[in-house]
């Protein structure tokens, strides 16, 4: 530092020059700069924390949504009652693919999850396990059950004890066992219907069974006649099981042999039975109807049509009334292939069966007495006359049933 002295002045001030002002600017600059750095910086990290935590607790919240969802699956909290239908046509291998399809259909939300529970959830209670495969069938489910309600309705327990024991004669018709089953509560109409229509059952007499256009109800004719007891709000499934499963050991393998003897499929002798069981008065008549329907059969050159009007009373009086305005078709459509009397074009059998035999009619169907009779018709006492000719059908029905020829 430099002192200088102005000889000018009469008070000899004394100045001061300092050669590195602008060094200490300098300095004074680069220490703004550093503080404001630092109070950015510091800005920055306050933004930084702020942003950390509010991704923090949105992921919290999304976290806990998904665990709500997931709870409500399981526990079914805040689930609706409204009903959801189901429907399986094949075997349910699975819960895993029950799970897809609960989730499909709107009753779940988070499937991995209730897939990942399940696993656990049988793994630890072995005993009680709720594992695949489950039935093919239409099911009525909704979140209120819960994702073990729902797997429980899959397998076909019944919570309720409740039972109902139903008999069914020979020669019901299916709509006539769904309106029973229907009226005694043990499940719903819609369900029954479309179990016949559309599942697939193992079964071997229905095994290979599909749906035909020409045909009204596809499991006509093996619903087999009995006294069975059903649950009240059994499943659709089970309840058409009881009927196949009663069938398919009362259809002996004895029965199949006899059939391929003959030349019929086992479709065929259930038609022939469904018929003789409508037509036969009682059961001493079954075999003598059912040689003249096989007779009729082996001729149809001569004898182009059954000459039978219990096939086309079955579209009349059983299945138009159960046409609803949604149905495929009309009766009169059905009557093209069903209609099998003597003013009809269906050669030979009907579509498919007119009613559910029993086993006695089966039996008739198979072993047909000896006879070389073509006609038959009765009296309204239901006696049975037969015949050769048509001659001889013609004086026979002029002499004990005149009103046949009206």
């Amino acid at each position: 530092m430099d002192f200088k002295q102005d000889t000018k002045s009469n008070t000899n001030d004394i100045y001061f020059s300092n050669h590195n002002d602008s060094t200490h600017r300098s300095e004074h600059s680069s220490s703004s700069a550093a503080t404001r750095k630092k109070k950015k910086k510091a800005k920055s990290g306050v933004g930084s924390t702020y942003l950390f935590f509010i991704i923090v607790i949105v992921l919290s919240m999304i976290a806990s949504i998904y665990a709500i969802l997931c709870m409500n699956d399981i526990l079914a909290i805040t689930k609706t009652k409204s009903s959801v239908t189901v429907s399986f046509t094949q075997q349910v291998k699975d819960t895993d693919e029950a799970i897809d399809a609960f989730a499909d259909n709107g009753l779940i939300k988070c499937k991995n999850f209730c897939k990942f529970f399940m696993k656990l959830r049988n793994k630890v209670f072995s005993s009680s396990a709720l594992e695949g495969p489950f039935d093919a069938g239409v099911y009525y489910l909704n979140g209120k059950m819960g994702l073990e309600g729902m797997f429980i309705t899959l397998r076909g327990d019944n919570t309720s004890s409740e039972t109902v024991t139903l008999t069914f004669p020979e020669g019901f018709t299916v709509p006539e066992i769904v309106e029973k089953l229907s009226e005694n509560d043990v499940c719903d109409k819609q369900a029954l219907l479309s179990v016949i229509q559309t599942t697939d059952f193992t079964y071997s007499m229905v095994a290979d069974l599909k749906a035909q256009d020409s045909v009204p109800y596809r499991l006509e004719g093996y619903l087999f006649p009995d006294t069975y007891e059903f649950y009240v709000d059994e499943s659709a499934s089970s309840t058409i099981k009881k009927f196949l499963e009663n069938g398919d050991k009362k259809y002996i393998e004895k029965y199949r042999k006899r059939a391929k003897d003959l030349g019929l499929s086992d479709y065929e002798v259930i038609t022939i039975a469904s018929i003789i069981q409508k037509e036969a008065a009682n059961e001493d008549q079954m075999k003598t109807i059912s040689a003249i329907i096989h007779n009729r059969l082996e001729d149809t050159v001569n004898f182009p049509t059954l000459g039978c009007q219990s096939t086309a009373d079955y579209i009349t009086n059983k299945v138009k009334p159960a046409l609803s305005s949604t149905s495929a078709h009309t009766a009169e459509y059905y009557m093209q292939y069903y209609s099998t009397n003597n003013e009809s074009t269906v050669v030979g059998l009907p579509a498919g069966p007119i009613c559910n035999p029993g086993k006695k009619a089966i039996v008739a169907a198979l072993y047909p007495s000896k006879t070389k009779a073509k006609f038959f018709f009765h009296d309204t006492k239901g006696v049975l006359y037969t015949a050769e000719t048509y001659s001889e059908f013609k004086s026979l029905v002029a002499q004990y049933a005149p009103y046949l020829e009206t």
